[in-house]
């Protein structure tokens, strides 16, 4: 396993938080400033993440006037997350962690994989505009897996499919039975190991962002999105694999 386990200890607490009580009024949207990202750590960043998306499961939504949130971050922009997650439709960061305009960075595209444009487009949102957290997220039942999973060739998808084939070849190695799409325990098993390959590439491909992480500067994180429920847990690194919890 590549990735530093070090600077994910700042995580554990905001890991273990549970969802608070949603009785009364939404809570109404702060607008996320300069002063406000540079106080946060990256700790405080998935803090706010996690408690964004305990919301979004719960239907408390923070109440927002989207209009006036584009008005206050016309001039300028201090997102502490950005966010790399599949190109699905059911998948909205900005929903599925209840973060307004100017909140968070999004790199969209099909079974969130990284290719040398989003790693750049990270190294802008942490370097020059100062995010504290990178997060790739997956989901289950993730269409880019199963594509890859039955090495589907078809046009330009052949090459983004075969991002994904080793971690594909890591959840055979794992959970054995048939390399089929129908295949549950596979499927779940692939996603989690593409999360994590995924975030090994933004590694070897920056060495900017690597500094950064090894620094304390960022971290960076995977994750797995529940379509039903909606819940976003991390993905647990270990030796060898990796498992969500």
């Amino acid at each position: 396993m590549k990735i530093p386990l070090l600077p994910l200890a700042c995580l554990a607490l905001a890991s273990a938080v549970t969802p608070s009580s949603y009785g009364g009024a939404p809570p109404v949207a702060a607008e996320m400033t300069k002063a406000r990202q540079s106080a946060m750590t990256p700790g405080d960043a998935w803090l706010r993440l996690k408690k964004g998306n305990d919301r979004f499961v719960a239907g408390r939504p923070v109440h927002r006037d989207l209009l006036e949130e584009a008005r206050l971050t016309a001039a300028g922009q201090h997102p502490f997350a950005a966010i790399v997650s599949c190109l699905d439709s059911r998948t909205a960061p900005e929903q599925v962690f209840d973060q307004g305009i100017g909140d968070i960075f999004c790199a969209r595209v099909a079974g969130n994989v990284v290719n040398d444009d989003i790693v750049g487009s990270l190294e802008y949102a942490c370097n020059v505009v100062g995010a504290r957290l990178i997060v790739v997220v997956g989901h289950d039942s993730c269409g880019a897996v199963k594509g890859a999973v039955e090495s589907i060739k078809l046009g330009k998808l052949t090459g983004l499919l075969e991002k994904i084939e080793p971690a594909v070849a890591a959840a055979m190695r794992e959970t054995g039975g048939t390399r089929s799409s129908s295949n549950h325990a596979l499927v779940e098993r692939a996603t989690a190991d593409n999360v994590v390959l995924q975030m090994n590439a933004i590694l070897d491909k920056s060495k900017i962002l690597r500094s950064m992480l090894n620094h304390g500067e960022i971290a960076l994180v995977g994750a797995v999105q529940d379509l039903k429920t909606g819940r976003v847990t991390l993905v647990k690194l270990k030796e060898g694999g990796a498992s969500s919890h």
